[in-house]
């Protein structure tokens, strides 16, 4: 079996997901992990789906075909699975809202090659000080070549430059 990762996008509609399993089971796939979201009218997913690899491209093709997405990619044949594993890392950032938050924390990351796993985030007003807050959180994989600490140290000094709180969760 090969794994994909489907990336989702389209109008939201009642049925779209059942839409997207149906073409999956059709095609011999098998829907493994997945990410889905609603915002603003729109829907967004992430599907990992494990199928034979002479069906793939069916696969892709067919789903093209559902009503209402706007986009289906799959932006590698087969997942790799020769690296090495990473350790695990999760934190919380907390602070008013201001652009370029999520740029300067995934610059962070990236240039010490930490890959953000999930995240997930949002804005809301200030309860009493007025204003919006952001909010999100992150868990990261950190290959072991990354001394944590360090990371932290650097997250730490981001974290004041920006004037936000970053929270170790692990």
């Amino acid at each position: 079996m090969t794994t994909l990762v489907l990336t989702i996008v389209g109008d939201d509609r009642a049925g779209l997901v059942a839409a997207v399993a149906e073409v999956i089971a059709a095609h011999g796939g098998n829907w493994e992990n997945s990410q889905l979201a609603e915002l603003a009218g729109a829907f967004a997913g992430i599907v990992e789906v494990s199928v034979a690899p002479e069906r793939g491209e069916a696969l892709r093709q067919a789903l093209s075909q559902v009503e209402g997405l706007v986009a289906v990619a799959i932006p590698g044949t087969e997942r790799g699975v020769d690296a090495p594993p990473a350790r695990r890392f999760a934190f919380q950032v907390l602070g008013n809202d201001h652009p370029g938050i999520v740029r300067e924390l995934s610059s962070t990351l990236g240039a010490q090659g930490v890959s953000i796993e999930r995240m997930t985030s949002e804005t809301r007003d200030a309860a009493m000080a007025g204003g919006r807050l952001f909010e999100a959180t992150i868990s990261a994989a950190v290959p072991a070549s990354v001394d944590v600490d360090s990371l932290v140290a650097e997250l730490e000094r981001l974290a004041h430059e920006l004037q936000i709180d970053v929270t170790r969760l692990d």
